[in-house]
């Protein structure tokens, strides 16, 4: 794994410390029958065809020679479930902890805020927190807009996630902490992947809606997707953390990633507008990986060909190879969207090589679907 990324993972868990955790364990590929309580919650299965299943088993087998620690991982296609598995902690009916997948529907619910008429891109982020403000905001901070938190380029040159939580009191004020960073370049300008940036669109969400993140999204995404309310970890001032702390299972996942393959579409209901589907899963702005300078992009080598983090991010979702998009969180979760073969993956784990679990996927599940 990349050196600082290691990091970055340390920094999160501070978070997590900060709010909450959960566990469990088994081995089982579960079984696809449901009984007619379960099928309106449940995407509907298929046979796993023979040729996936014999790349699912090579996967499995190279996920125990590498000694990769996968907990999940469910394969649809044509909007049905072909693969599930379920190893070491993971479960079907055990909500995962998803680090910055969470990003992912903090995205959709400023896209619903927009469609709803509450905020627009263009926002400057200082407009909502009047009380909050550096007694002389710069000139970059008073730039600073929505769509600049969206994309990761709210200026800041180094993510000041690290600063706002070691040495601070619990009752730390996030929002204020954030305006008070120092924003080096020009919002809009340069990538610095930056947890914080997704707080402050979900603590933007709930000054407008009057409704936290998690609420917000419950009649507009979860219900409607058959997903139970989740958990989601908040802050000292009751704002849903936005950049991590949600709570879901492998099939809620599984569902997103169809619904972003539908173009936001679930059955005769748009959920999601269609124009934002299409925005937050296309390239918006260079990107690199977490706490990577430009730098060390080109001293590792880092490329289109070889990473799965320099293909471009959209709003707070990564481009992939193989033209594909992903919402992704630390220790290997993810969303993977993949249009080109009409198919989802969903995966969650406990890993520190990210771009090992990508590259397994390539090798042994792509060519079978």
């Amino acid at each position: 794994m990349l050196p600082k990324f290691k990091t970055m993972l340390g920094i999160c868990l501070a978070f997590v410390l900060m709010t909450s955790c959960g566990g469990s364990s088994k081995d089982s590929t579960q079984d696809s029958s449901l009984t007619s309580a379960e099928v309106i919650n449940k995407l509907p299965r298929k046979e796993t065809p023979k040729a996936l299943t014999e790349a699912t088993n090579n996967y499995v087998k190279a996920l125990r020679d590498g000694q990769v620690n996968m907990h999940s991982i469910m394969i649809v296609k044509k909007g049905n479930v072909l693969y599930e598995r379920y190893m070491g902690e993971g479960a079907p009916d055990k909500p995962h902890e998803l680090w910055s997948v969470s990003k992912t529907f903090t995205s959709i619910a400023v896209g619903l805020a927009i469609n709803e008429g509450y905020i627009k891109l263009s926002d400057k982020v200082v407009s909502f927190f009047p009380n909050d403000l550096p007694e002389k905001p710069s000139k970059n901070l008073k730039r600073m807009t929505i769509k600049d938190l969206l994309t990761m380029s709210c200026g800041h040159d180094t993510d000041p996630s690290s600063d706002f939580f070691w040495g601070k009191s619990i009752d730390t004020n996030w929002v204020k902490e954030f305006l008070a960073y120092p924003v080096d370049h020009k919002p809009g300008t340069y990538f610095c992947y930056n947890s914080m940036s997704t707080y402050m669109l979900s603590a933007i969400v709930q000054k407008v809606t009057g409704q936290k993140v998690v609420d917000y999204l419950g009649p507009r995404l979860f219900t409607p997707l058959g997903i139970d309310m989740p958990k989601w970890d908040s802050s000292p001032q009751d704002i849903n953390c936005g950049g991590w702390g949600l709570y879901l299972k492998t099939e809620d996942l599984a569902k997103v990633g169809q619904l972003l393959l539908q173009k936001g579409k679930w059955g005769k209901n748009q959920i999601i507008p269609k124009k934002w589907v299409k925005e937050m899963s296309s390239k918006q702005i260079e990107s690199r990986p977490a706490a990577v300078t430009p730098q060390q992009v080109k001293e590792w080598n880092l490329n289109k060909k070889n990473s799965d983090w320099v293909q471009g991010y959209g709003y707070q979702m990564w481009r992939s190879r193989h033209n594909s998009f992903r919402a992704d969180g630390a220790y290997g979760q993810g969303i993977l969207v993949l249009p080109d073969k009409d198919a989802v993956i969903a995966v969650t784990a406990k890993l520190d090589d990210m771009q090992k679990e990508f590259n397994l996927i390539w090798d042994y599940i792509l060519p079978a679907l």
